[in-house]
């Protein structure tokens, strides 16, 4: 089970014991992949991008996370997102003077240099999106997995959600969290009215301080349930 994984990750292991793991504290692919990953490095630090910084359900993931895997980090960054709401007052949010485009690799680069750690580990699978599928196909040695000059490596690139879900089982490792049932996949989105109602009915202080720092998301439920309603 998730053979071609295991030896990209093992081509990384043998030139560093550190690395860190972009982890979205609660997502299939991160939980699977830290999984992977634990054996086979000395310090993995898990790095979580918020939008809404000091979560509840965040913090008790990560607490989950030191608790099974001993030694494992986690820590919490700014989404490169969360620049570009406050630039623009996304959703009533107050504005800062930020004046750079910020994107992932800015992010990634910044964080592990504050670490000293080289290697990232990204979630990233060509299923995903067309996007992805490009870009991982794109590299240039064939393996589909690893950037060898920015020293990014992707061990699920050819895997799909089912194969990912299978290794969660098989493994007996915690079940991903899905705020809207079956149908629908996990994701912390402020703007996504099951995420939103997962929080009114699991942790409301974390969606009190969603509203408080974006206000406008106060109207997303009650909208959503006004036209599901005006449906029936």
């Amino acid at each position: 089970m998730m053979k071609r994984a295991n030896e990209i990750i093992d081509k990384v292991s043998a030139l560093t014991d550190s690395v860190v793991l972009m982890h979205s504290m609660s997502g299939k692919d991160s939980i699977a992949l830290l999984d992977m990953l634990y054996p086979k490095f000395k310090r993995i630090v898990c790095v979580y991008m918020y939008v809404v910084k000091d979560l509840r359900h965040i913090a008790e993931y990560s607490a989950f996370i030191r608790k099974r895997y001993d030694g494992v980090e986690t820590v919490q960054v700014p989404h490169f997102a969360w620049f570009s709401y406050k630039r623009n007052g996304f959703m009533g949010s107050e504005k800062l003077p930020i004046h750079k485009n910020y994107c992932l690799y800015d992010i990634v680069d910044t964080t592990r240099k504050r670490l000293g750690i080289e290697w990232v580990c990204l979630g990233f699978k060509q299923s995903d999106s067309l996007n992805r599928l490009l870009m991982l196909r794109s590299l240039k040695d064939g393996n589909e997995s690893i950037m060898w000059k920015s020293k990014w490596f992707f061990p699920l690139s050819t895997y799909k959600n089912a194969d990912v879900m299978d290794y969660i089982s098989d493994n007996n490792l915690k079940s991903p969290e899905r705020y809207g049932g079956k149908s629908k996949s996990s994701g912390t989105d402020i703007t996504d009215y099951w995420y939103l109602r997962y929080l009114r009915e699991h942790y409301p202080d974390d969606l009190e301080k969603v509203y408080a720092e974006y206000p406008q998301t106060k109207f997303i439920i009650a909208q959503h349930e006004r036209d599901t309603k005006g449906k029936q």
